[in-house]
């Protein structure tokens, strides 16, 4: 399901176009990636942590850690994005000053490359380091994963560690439905907040299958709630300001116990299909000061 030109976070366009038009795992998909060679230089051995980011005046001590997760693609054997890097950096700004009083630090995670490829999970493998070394850097402080398409994957997949609080996925890609392979998993989000935000005209990821997706999470975890963007797409951009104080209210009450905004914890304690399929609507957040 790809948009006749894909988008990253809120409208950056991804470096070649065409990459959506070629179907992952096929013949084709292979030498599409492998014959893009000028990104092979860019591949890292390791995943980073981008630098911190923190807004000005903020608490000296470190409160609580979002990692921002960027989009990626199904199979590539290409290095990471670049551009998929910078499209994640407004949220990661928007949290981090809604944050301040409480010292939350928001790092972009660089991962090793930028696809899934099957088996692998390179990109949950990548985050689960990336929760590794916050720990190793600030100690024993809750983490927020928070993540695009791809990397929404990658974030609910990579809950399970220990200091995961809570997670945002923002369009997460979520594989179709197939008989002959496991379901994506949902017991490693027990115990955590989680909010997965989908534009109901994502021409890209079938929102429904989000919907399933948090269904399933929604009876092993009861802190599951959905959002759906009326007619935005996948790059959420059309009401950009909304998802990003919807966001940082979760953020900020998932990470330091703050008050939800009444939508958000009516979505939170609402049962299927109501909670699941929360509207948001145009201005929220407009009343709300960080």
């Amino acid at each position: 399901m790809a948009e006749q030109a894909r988008h990253l976070w809120w409208g950056r366009p991804a470096e070649r176009a065409d990459s959506a038009h070629v179907r992952p795992g096929t013949d084709a998909a292979r030498t599409s990636d492998t014959s893009r060679t000028s990104d092979a230089s860019d591949a890292s051995a390791h995943a980073r942590l981008g630098r911190p980011v923190r807004a000005s005046g903020a608490a000296p001590a470190v409160g609580g850690v979002v990692l921002l997760l960027p989009d990626g693609e199904p199979e590539s054997p290409r290095g990471p994005s670049t551009v998929a890097h910078a499209a994640a950096l407004p949220l990661a700004r928007s949290l981090a000053r809604a944050g301040r009083a409480d010292g939350l630090v928001a790092h972009v995670v660089r991962y090793r490359g930028r696809g899934w490829n099957g088996p692998d999970a390179q990109l949950a493998t990548d985050a689960t380091w990336a929760v590794d070394e916050v720990v190793r850097r600030y100690g024993d402080v809750p983490v927020c994963l928070a993540g695009h398409g791809m990397g929404g994957r990658a974030a609910l997949r990579a809950a399970g560690h220990g200091a995961v609080n809570s997670v945002l996925a923002l369009a997460p890609w979520v594989p179709e439905d197939d008989v002959a392979a496991q379901p994506e998993p949902v017991r490693q989000l027990a115990g955590r907040q989680v909010l997965i935000v989908h534009g109901t005209n994502d021409a890209r990821v079938d929102p429904e299958l989000s919907y399933r997706l948090a269904e399933r999470a929604k009876k092993s975890n009861r802190t599951t709630c959905r959002f759906e963007v009326h007619s935005d797409g996948h790059a959420l951009r059309q009401y950009q300001e909304e998802v990003l104080a919807l966001a940082a209210d979760f953020v900020l009450g998932a990470l330091f116990s703050r008050a939800y905004a009444r939508p958000v914890a009516d979505a939170l304690a609402a049962p299927p299909p109501l909670g699941l399929r929360m509207p948001l609507a145009a201005g929220f957040g407009r009343s709300l000061r960080y």
